[in-house]
């Protein structure tokens, strides 16, 4: 009896206790515990539906949500040269670059693409802080160019999403340099006379926002994002001294001049079409057009008939 005991009852036990259950149908939020249902999150634009927590949004996501009907073209941007100081610190760099291509299915940090929002034309460029923190490397000085470049040439208004750690220390300096590049292709866009409008996402920090991410002509931010050069952390360290409640959050930075407006993610569509439209001085966008109605089938019978009546002679 011992094959049956040690063998059949523990085979057939576990063939009749398998659950086929996925492990990602619920997301916890990060800010309150809540258990949100998958389909309840992404129907939100990944924000939460009890404290309004905005949690991190792919820049594809972001972009499906932001075009008309979800349709943009991607802006092909030219690849840099592979790990070009050799770095090498637990990982090889291009290991780490192979780990987080495949964990997100994106080429780099950053996402350039062409489309139309609320029926305006216009480029956007959204950076991906699961890649690698979103951190700036050559690839993404290089997407920036791009964006511009593309914006000039279709005279289009450039917006972009920012979200980044900082500088990727993988590029060392060439990372850093990346700094004056994006500077000069903003100064293309300005001497073009076209508009630059900066989203600036939860957390913005380090060299991005000593950059192109503080350089737009009009600012705007989701809620509660961390937005700063030092964190927090750093400058209590530093100064040693407790920093306001707040500190660096996108509502303080709003009260002290260095944004324009702090927008909810399910308004920014709205939000950035009006402020396009108005600083390329269009007119307010069309909302809820509807196609001109359909003349009835039997029209023409019916207008023949009018017209046997009116000419008929009165009788009477």
């Amino acid at each position: 009896m011992n094959w049956i005991t040690n063998y059949v009852r523990p085979r057939i036990n576990s063939i009749f206790s398998r659950r086929e259950t996925p492990d990602n149908l619920w997301t916890k939020c990060p800010e309150c515990g809540t258990m949100l249902f998958h389909r309840e999150v992404s129907d939100n634009l990944n924000v939460c539906t009890n404290c309004g927590h905005h949690m991190h949004i792919t820049p594809r996501d972001r972009f499906m949500a932001l075009f008309d009907g979800g349709i943009f073209t991607e802006v092909p941007v030219e690849a840099p040269k592979a790990d070009p100081l050799h770095f090498r610190d637990q990982k090889r760099y291009p290991d780490r670059l192979k780990a987080a291509q495949k964990e997100t299915g994106e080429a780099e940090a950053m996402l350039v693409a062409s489309g139309e929002v609320g029926r305006t034309p216009i480029v956007a460029a959204a950076q991906d802080f699961s890649f690698m923190a979103g951190s700036m490397g050559m690839y993404v000085g290089n997407a920036i160019i791009a964006a511009a470049q593309e914006a000039v040439k279709l005279k289009r208004p450039l917006i972009l999403f920012s979200a980044a750690g900082g500088a990727r220390m993988q590029e060392g300096i060439l990372s850093l340099m990346q700094m004056p590049r994006t500077t000069v292709a903003v100064q293309m866009l300005k001497e073009a006379g076209l508009p630059y409008i900066v989203v600036l996402t939860h957390p913005t920090t380090g060299g991005v926002t000593a950059s192109y991410a503080m350089l737009g002509d009009v600012h705007i931010a989701e809620p509660n994002a961390l937005i700063c050069f030092a964190g927090p952390r750093v400058i209590e360290q530093t100064i040693r001294e407790k920093l306001p409640e707040g500190f660096q959050r996108a509502e303080y930075l709003l009260d002290h001049g260095m944004l324009d407006r702090v927008t909810p993610r399910g308004q920014m569509r709205d939000e950035l079409i009006s402020i396009t439209r108005m600083l390329l001085g269009l007119p307010p966008a069309v909302r809820g057009d509807l196609p001109p109605p359909e003349p009835p089938a039997d029209l023409p019978h019916a207008l023949s008939e009018e017209e046997d009546k009116t000419s008929e002679p009165d009788q009477k």
